[in-house]
């Protein structure tokens, strides 16, 4: 059984879900110890319980440890077996990191598979619907699936009470891919969502997208949202290059200013517009996974985070792969996934 520390880099639950991924992929155990150790509050949360409940279901797993707080988890993967699931986290924890979670093994499943989630899908610390649908959606079909996504209803923090539903129609083996080039900027738009709030939120956060990006009237938007189960407020950008889209958001809290929600998504915007490079900060952690199991890969990014070379050293313990991280200037890296012992 392969023994993992949830201490070591981030120290959060991408080590967990990474572990539960790649064990159904591979079929080798494991012994989670000091679970997001990083974290105020450590042990499984809601969400993390989810994640291990999904995959359990998916993949005929047991486990040791699935209950709330709990700081140590052994899990024993079985078959991964396609079809109809549904999840509920059973608060604003993210949906989408359990989709996150199950996906992987689910690409190079035996049949169609189709999730329905419930929970957060615009939260902090956690990649908003959006991002997936229009940023790493594509890059997974890239890869040869199949991955269509649909939003019933945003989720919120506090009150969560999201859904959206994910159809994986998988392929025998992935195809390795580069992203090097971004290309042109050929379209651009900031939409900001908005549950029961008043309309001056949103007219507040667009003045400081149009003030810092350029953005002109035709290229924002509101959506008024009426069908979520609380109040909330998203900001997102995005931005249609020839190569890739990037997806950039900033979310809202009780006592947080709407200047402070769109400066956010606005920051994050820049940083990739200035770099050049066509994969930003959280793409290049979510590409990582998939490339592994592709048996290569390639992409231009900003400077790796905490987060994606965590996420790496997990990938290494399962699959027989090296991932590097190599300088080409003061603002781009290049991170290169192959086979363990092929050539450059």
């Amino acid at each position: 059984m392969l023994t993992i520390d949830g201490s070591q880099g981030e120290g959060g639950g991408q080590i967990l879900r990474t572990s539960l991924a790649l064990a159904l992929v591979t079929g080798q155990p494991f012994l989670l110890e000091n679970i997001r150790a990083g974290r105020p509050k450590p042990g499984l949360a809601r969400q993390h319980l989810t994640c291990v409940e999904a995959a359990m279901a998916i993949g005929q797993a047991e486990a040791i440890g699935a209950m709330l707080g709990s700081t140590t988890l052994e899990f024993w993967p079985g078959t991964v077996t396609p079809g109809d699931y549904r999840f509920a986290v059973g608060s604003a924890g993210s949906a989408t990191l359990v989709l996150q979670t199950v996906l992987p093994p689910l690409l190079t499943a035996q049949g169609i598979t189709t999730l329905t989630l419930e929970g957060g899908t615009h939260n902090p610390l956690a990649p908003p619907f959006d991002f997936l649908a229009l940023s790493f959606a594509p890059m997974i079909r890239r890869l040869g699936p199949k991955l269509d996504l649909e939003l019933r209803r945003p989720g919120f923090f506090p009150a969560g009470g999201g859904q959206f539903q994910a159809r994986i129609e998988p392929v025998t083996q992935l195809t390795p891919i580069a992203v090097l080039e971004r290309g042109d900027i050929r379209q651009r738009c900031a939409r900001v969502i908005a549950s029961r709030l008043p309309e001056n939120v949103a007219r507040r956060e667009l003045v400081v997208i149009r003030e810092r990006l350029g953005f002109q009237d035709d290229e924002c938007a509101v959506e008024a949202v009426t069908n979520s189960p609380g109040p909330g407020n998203a900001v997102i950008i995005k931005a249609d290059a020839e190569h890739v889209t990037g997806v950039f958001s900033g979310f809202g809290d009780r006592g947080r200013l709407p200047e402070q929600v769109a400066l956010e998504a606005v920051e994050m915007a820049s940083a990739w517009l200035e770099a050049g490079v066509p994969v930003d900060e959280h793409l290049a952690d979510q590409l990582l996974i998939p490339m592994a199991l592709a048996g290569g890969g390639s992409f231009r990014t900003t400077e790796p985070s905490l987060h994606s070379t965590t996420n790496a050293s997990i990938i290494r313990k399962f699959l027989p792969v090296e991932i590097t991280f190599e300088p080409e200037s003061e603002k781009v890296w290049r991170v290169v996934v192959r086979r363990a012992g092929e050539a450059n």
